[in-house]
């Protein structure tokens, strides 16, 4: 990024504060949930049982930054074998569109992610990380859904399995 998208992003933080959120349940599962942009989705399951069935719950607003910090937690905790990604992907940057696209085709030699039509698809992870994200998660793609019960009954079915 150049200095005034630095500028940008420090004064929209500012004026526009964002709230983020996560929310840890379940330290013995494997799956992660993704709510995209849809911070009452979050809070909907934050104060569910599903808490009782994943392992971890949080938002991905962002194309770069976001991804870089979801990529590095989830290879950094080795339960972690599956993301849902649900709810409402963010206009414009469309992180949920990127984080699919990271995870089937990679990044090129500048850490652009390969097929992704956001804005600013440029990662800081190396081509290990990866690598290595790609092979210890399953992404269940469920961008748009917004339904607690679906998600349940997503869940139910992997833990059958």
């Amino acid at each position: 990024m150049n200095l005034v998208e630095e500028i940008a992003g420090e004064l929209c933080k500012i004026l526009l504060p964002i709230e983020e959120k996560i929310f840890f349940g379940n330290s013995k599962s494997g799956i992660a949930v993704c709510t995209l942009s849809s911070i009452r989705f979050l809070k909907k399951i934050a104060n569910s049982s599903l808490m009782n069935e994943i392992a971890i719950a949080g938002r991905l607003l962002s194309e770069n930054k976001g991804i870089d910090s979801l990529v590095k937690y989830v290879i950094s905790n080795a339960k972690i074998s599956m993301i849902i990604l649900c709810g409402k992907d963010t206009v414009g940057h469309r992180p949920g569109h990127s984080l699919l696209c990271l995870y089937k085709n990679g990044i090129d030699e500048n850490g652009k992610i390969i097929g992704s039509q956001s804005p600013q698809p440029i990662v800081s992870l190396t081509k290990q990380e990866v690598s290595r994200f790609q092979n210890q998660v399953k992404i269940i793609d469920k961008i748009g859904e917004d339904r607690i019960y679906n998600l349940k009954a997503i869940i139910e079915i992997k833990n059958k399995n």
